[in-house]
């Protein structure tokens, strides 16, 4: 019987070599040695980094950071109302019920603090020596408005305290609000356990990093405390103009009262129409005397009211002058520069480079 052909080995039917993490590790540190004895190239590689990095250094200009933290207590939410007191004494968490669904309550502070319309106020508030706004120094620090008229033909200002109605302003002082909640405000919650929140700002104006801060944050306790109490604001007032109105009548149904009473003494006795008016005109004066005195106990529960609705946002932490400085030393920019060239080279070297 004749011996059966040999099938030469192709890429199909060749057999894999097994797999070895050992072989692997071999393999790796060899080409990381080989890449170590390449001492010129890695000698001029890390030159090259470290004059890219001191260039860097030279190039990126110096930022301020102000930092501003600060805690929300609402005294309805946290369960410190009167209602919530006598509640506790009957075994009930009045206080817990509902509680955190206000509009600073939570985190919900951050989305608030983040909103395009607050910071759109912000930097439309008065910038430095009431010289223009927030937006015309920031604009300032950062050089745009060069580039802005080189392309529009004409400076772009952006004046305190008024809204931009030209499209063409509106929508560069998007951008900039948009670079600001992109890059340069931060809002975090330092603990999730705690109500303490850190407002962050960084710019190229020291000035300008503290006001972003320290004027986003009334912004926002305003809008805060406006819409909080804005129901039992316009409650109070409306007490309060029916208290006065009611007030003026009681004066004059007083006096009215009083000549009725002095005409009742003089009158003649065979006339009961002095005794009638007399007794109608004291009768009015108390309706409107007991109407009075329980409008002023509502203006008075609702005054007590507002006063507890009403959130209180403290400061713990002011950005005071001088800020955080975020700089480059040359040095820095040398080692950092040198030190990522030299890995990205040695990198290369083991991905193209064998064993020698």
């Amino acid at each position: 019987m004749s011996e059966r052909p040999t099938i030469p080995a192709t890429p199909f039917n060749r057999e894999e070599a097994p797999f070895s993490f050992t072989d692997l590790l071999t393999d790796v540190f060899s080409r990381f040695r080989w890449a170590l004895r390449q001492r010129r190239w890695l000698m001029a590689c890390f030159v090259i980094g470290a004059l890219l990095g001191i260039s860097y250094t030279l190039i990126k200009k110096t930022t301020y950071t102000a930092r501003l933290t600060f805690v929300v207590e609402d005294a309805k939410n946290s369960g410190g109302s009167l209602i919530s007191a006598l509640a506790g004494q009957f075994g009930f968490d009045v206080g817990s019920m509902g509680g955190g669904n206000g509009v600073l309550a939570g985190d919900n502070v951050l989305e608030l603090l983040k909103s395009r319309s607050l910071l759109k106020k912000t930097m439309l508030s008065e910038g430095k020596d009431r010289k223009g706004s927030l937006a015309d120094l920031y604009v300032s620090a950062y050089g745009l408005q060069a580039k802005w008229k080189s392309v529009t033909g004409k400076e772009i200002l952006f004046p305190a305290g008024q809204e931009t109605n030209d499209r063409l302003s509106d929508s560069l002082l998007q951008t900039i609000i948009k670079r600001l909640l992109e890059k340069e405000v931060r809002i975090a919650k330092t603990d999730k356990k705690l109500g303490f929140f850190e407002l962050e700002a960084t710019t190229r104006d020291e000035y300008l990093s503290q006001q972003i801060c320290e004027r986003l944050l009334k912004v926002t306790t305003d809008f805060y405390i406006d819409t909080k109490t804005k129901r039992l604001k316009a409650n109070i007032d409306r007490l309060q103009k029916r208290a006065d109105s009611l007030g003026i009548m009681l004066d004059r149904k007083t006096y009215a009262t009083a000549e009725a009473n002095q005409l009742l003494l003089d009158a003649n006795p065979a006339y009961a129409s002095p005794q009638v008016d007399a007794e109608i005109s004291t009768r009015n004066k108390y309706l409107q005397a007991t109407v009075f005195a329980e409008i002023v106990k509502n203006l008075e529960i609702s005054k007590t009211s507002l006063i507890q609705e009403t959130p209180t946002i403290q400061v713990i932490d002011r950005p005071e002058m001088p800020l955080k400085k975020n700089e480059w030393k040359w040095w820095q920019g040398m080692l950092v520069g040198g030190v990522i060239a030299l890995a990205a080279m040695v990198g290369l070297m083991m991905v193209v480079g064998g064993r020698k």
